[in-house]
């Protein structure tokens, strides 16, 4: 079972340090564990389109607007740590942008789909739901981040990035194999941005 104090633990024999016994200890190690542990999960979780953390759901409406062709703006998803798609009722992916909405004050999608679906990848910070592969992807970044000022070993720590890419690779051949892909987002509204 997944811990934050395993992980961090991980992250740590990746770059040959000891283990630490609670993160709240005064030590280095654990200051910087605790100062990127958050950022660098949200940025693996970004990074990939990982099965755990991928949510499809209906969009729900703000408001449509006329200005050079219907748009319509939907409401960003509030669990959303990053829009993967936005797609029609029907099921084609349609092209989508986001902005911050003044009359709602808030971050908004915008597509020309009177009905939306949103495929989005959400901040799981419940290690326990997180997969094998995302947990040794995001051991090995947090030993980056946090490889050179505990270590000053550069070395390490370029090994310790390759071996991140090669995870990642092998997570998208594994998502791929399974039937899982990833669409890239289209850009057709820049003129109306």
């Amino acid at each position: 079972m997944n811990s934050k104090i395993k992980l961090c633990n991980l992250a740590l024999a990746h770059l040959g340090q000891a283990p630490i016994s609670s993160l709240n200890q005064d030590d280095e190690r654990a200051r910087r564990l605790n100062l990127f542990y958050d950022s660098v999960r949200d940025e693996v979780l970004r990074t990939h389109n990982w099965g755990f953390a991928a949510v499809q759901e209906p969009l729900v409406l703000v408001r449509q607007i006329c200005e050079k062709g219907d748009l319509y703006l939907y409401k960003y998803p509030v669990e959303a740590l990053f829009v993967r798609r936005v797609l029609a009722k029907n099921g084609p992916q349609v092209p989508f942008f986001e902005r911050f909405d003044n009359q709602t004050k808030t971050r908004v999608l915008v597509c020309r789909a009177p009905q939306a679906e949103v495929l989005y990848t959400r901040k799981v910070e419940d290690e326990t739901h997180w997969d094998a592969a995302f947990v040794k992807a995001f051991t090995l970044a947090l030993a980056c981040d946090i490889g050179l000022s505990l270590t000053g070993d550069a070395a390490l720590v370029r090994q310790l990035e390759q071996k991140y890419m090669l995870c990642l690779e092998e997570a998208r051949r594994s998502n791929g194999a399974e039937g899982f892909h990833t669409a890239p987002q289209t850009d057709a509204f820049s003129e109306v941005r």
